[in-house]
């Protein structure tokens, strides 16, 4: 795999797929007072099930997708830290919306902290569009959505 493909994750990926998003996550915890939920994801059962697609060899980035009938959620992106700048965030958000279009899904759906504002300002700038800002539990959570032309 070079640095520029996105792959299935395998069962083998599963210690990257948590390394990685714990080194992505684990900044906000001081900030947002909480544990980010993708730290508390099951990542074993979302790769056997097909939901995570990394890049990097070694692993730099990853996606975590859920398909639903008339979308795709985004459920998680994380970047290892020293990939930051390098393209990895840009090519895993086109990669998710040529998932989206290859399911036949008119829409991309994701959320995140309101206290994560540097998510706040990289999302507009890839199509997504504020729906809604609510609380989940303990979380303060924007949502978004990108409709697929």
């Amino acid at each position: 795999m070079t640095d520029q493909e996105i792959r299935a994750a395998v069962d083998a990926d599963v210690p990257v797929v948590e390394a990685v998003i714990d080194a992505a996550f684990r900044p906000y915890i001081a900030r947002i007072g909480l544990v980010p939920a993708p730290m508390e994801a099951d990542h074993a059962a979302n790769v056997a099930a097909g939901r995570v697609f990394v890049t990097g060899e070694p692993v730099t980035g990853l996606v975590v997708l859920e398909e639903h009938a008339d979308h795709l959620y985004l459920d998680a992106i994380a970047v290892r830290p020293d990939a930051h700048g390098k393209g990895v965030g840009r090519r895993l958000l086109h990669f998710v919306d040529a998932r989206a279009r290859e399911l036949g899904l008119p829409e991309v759906r994701l959320l995140t902290n309101a206290l994560m504002w540097e998510n706040q300002k990289i999302y507009p700038k890839y199509g997504y569009e504020v729906v809604e800002r609510r609380m989940d539990g303990p979380y303060d959570r924007i949502h978004y959505r990108k409709r697929l032309a």
